[in-house]
């Protein structure tokens, strides 16, 4: 999908929200409570009924209103100030006897707004955080000290922690062999020409190259000619060939012992027909839907499902995957791609709008061999810069990583971000997060990162997010040798040298067993040098700065501009 789609410019830079946790300002009593008392007509031509009023709404008194005092309580503040106003009123006719009864006829009623008062107050506590009730019990607090226990309650908050989650124990696991080198066979132009046939002819050649696994473009017909505006997902007459040339195709390159990934674009879908009202929400083919398939907060296409679980898609009715019937639907169709078509995986698009939930229900009802989401996130800026601390990023893709229930990989799009700083300014200490683990998805699981440089959207003819060009080498010698599931961009691949370089770097994975899970141990990143040792076998080392091995044990394996690679001695 075209990056505009996610809305994400390049450089990628939008703010992000510190998180406050679940502190909320504190509550204070509703004036209600003393009007439905009858209290404050009674008393409203009193000071003392202010006071009550103000303490009673949670206001602050005046400043010729005495605030109670720490050893007296509540009640003999009231009934003193109430006593004093009584005192104080001017009445020439008032008897010593009327002025004692007016006394106690308002003692009554004092005595009446404190029990109200208790009862607020009451109610307030077992609302409000533990920090309040901790405060000595003077009466209600001042504004300053309610945001100051509101404030102490968001510095308590922990965040969230920026941890990786366990291995899962799953009898089935999305990343194939662990030992898998994935190669996306088309480019934002593959449209252009009669495609299937084309790569259905390559299928021994990728596989000599080193590659397992090769991703194809959507296989639908679709309103966009590259595949990802579709409409019918059964209408397989897509502008890269028909449906039997598309079988030919995933034949021929399984013939070679590949396994062949179909991209899925279903968070979305265009429809067929209008509404009586001129919208157009209303699907054809095998899929036959209407407004109830569509979120309801899709405004511009009338949405009457349920309301979205992630990100929107303005171009294309956004699709409801919480709906039974779209859920039954979308299933059978991957069964579908798997039995009829023979596709062995899927690489779903756009799984930022939609929630990981339903792309496990779609992998538990087809089993896939090998599963990738797009989960396309923006990292976090000061200016042009990525931060050097990309942990709230990445723990984005972990968390969309185990709504799926680990049953999918995802692209470390962090990586690419933190790799193109490394290599624009020779910012190598940018590749260690501080506790001697790679900063992306990589480093806190390694077995779900599919990690990259380019794809159609970033590089061909696009240019979103290009890589730089001069540290292409270097890149790939970062990716063959670190754990992960690497992916290879098919321009890549048609430049002579620089397929050379890809090829070895390959075998030399492959050589070593260098796998998804392979253990990485960072030695060295700084302004001119980054250095690691992956499973105790291969040693590599990037950046202008020099470095030799610390024994005679490490033997040159391959070398490039500005890259190199040992292997230790067996």
């Amino acid at each position: 999908m075209p990056l505009s789609a996610h809305r994400i410019p390049s450089p990628c830079r939008f703010p992000t929200l510190r998180n406050c946790g679940n502190a909320r300002p504190l509550p204070r009593p509703s004036a209600a409570s003393a009007e439905s008392s009858g209290t404050r007509g009674l008393l409203k031509n009193n000071p003392a009924s202010r006071l009550i009023s103000r303490l009673v709404s949670g206001e602050e008194t005046d400043s010729n209103d005495k605030q109670p005092s720490k050893q007296s309580s509540l009640k003999d503040h009231i009934k003193r100030l109430a006593l004093e106003a009584q005192q104080s009123a001017p009445d020439s006719e008032a008897s010593s006897q009327g002025s004692q009864g007016s006394a106690n006829a308002l003692q009554t009623q004092v005595d009446a707004v404190t029990a109200d008062l208790k009862g607020v107050q009451d109610t307030a506590r077992a609302a409000i955080p533990e920090a309040w009730l901790q405060l000595p019990q003077h009466g209600f607090m001042t504004s300053e000290q309610r945001e100051e226990v509101a404030q102490q309650a968001v510095d308590d908050e922990p965040l969230a922690p920026f941890l990786p989650p366990p291995e899962l124990d799953l009898d089935y696991r999305p990343e194939g062999d662990g030992h898998e080198l994935v190669l996306q066979a088309f480019n934002w132009e593959s449209h252009h020409q009669g495609w299937w046939p084309k790569v259905a002819e390559q299928g021994q050649r990728y596989a000599d190259l080193g590659f397992t696994v090769v991703w194809l473009p959507p296989p639908t017909d679709s309103v966009s000619p590259q595949g990802y505006m579709p409409g019918d997902p059964y209408n397989l007459q897509s502008r890269y060939g028909s449906e039997i040339e598309l079988k030919r195709c995933v034949g021929k390159l399984q013939e070679a012992g590949l396994k062949v990934l179909a991209d899925i674009v279903i968070n979305h879908r265009c429809a067929q027909a209008q509404d009586k009202n001129g919208i157009w929400n209303q699907f054809g083919g095998r899929m036959a839907w209407d407004a109830k398939a569509i979120v309801v907060n899709d405004r511009k296409f009338k949405g009457r499902g349920n309301r979205a679980s992630g990100a929107s898609f303005d171009a294309a009715p956004n699709i409801d995957h919480s709906q039974p019937f779209v859920k039954q639907d979308l299933s059978e169709w991957l069964q579908w791609l798997r039995t009829e078509i023979g596709f062995d995986g899927w690489r779903f698009d756009f799984v930022k709008g939609y929630d990981g939930t339903h792309v496990r229900d779609y992998v538990e009802a087809t089993a896939p061999y090998f599963v990738i989401g797009e989960f396309w996130d923006t990292l976090s800026y000061e200016g042009a810069l990525p931060k050097p601390n990309q942990d709230a990023h990445r723990q984005r893709t972990i968390n969309w990583l185990n709504a799926a229930g680990g049953r999918a990989t995802a692209f470390d799009v962090t990586l690419k971000g933190i790799l193109h700083a490394v290599f624009e300014r020779n910012e190598y200490w940018r590749l260690d997060d501080g506790k001697g683990k790679p900063p992306s998805v990589m480093g806190w699981w390694p077995s779900r990162s599919v990690t990259f440089l380019e794809n159609h959207d970033t590089g061909s003819t696009q240019g979103h997010w290009r890589f730089p060009e001069d540290s292409l080498e270097e890149g790939y010698a970062y990716l063959m040798t670190h754990p992960g599931t690497p992916s290879v961009f098919l321009d890549h691949i048609e430049q002579d040298k620089l397929r050379s370089v890809i090829v070895d770097l390959g075998k030399l994975r492959k050589k070593n067993q260098i796998h998804c899970r392979s253990q990485v141990k960072i030695l060295r990143a700084d302004s001119q040098v980054y250095v690691a040792e992956t499973d105790g076998k291969i040693l590599m080392k990037m950046g202008p700065g020099k470095y030799a091995p610390p024994s005679a044990e490490w033997s040159m394996a391959a070398e490039g501009n500005r890259w190199a690679i040992w292997e230790r001695a067996t």
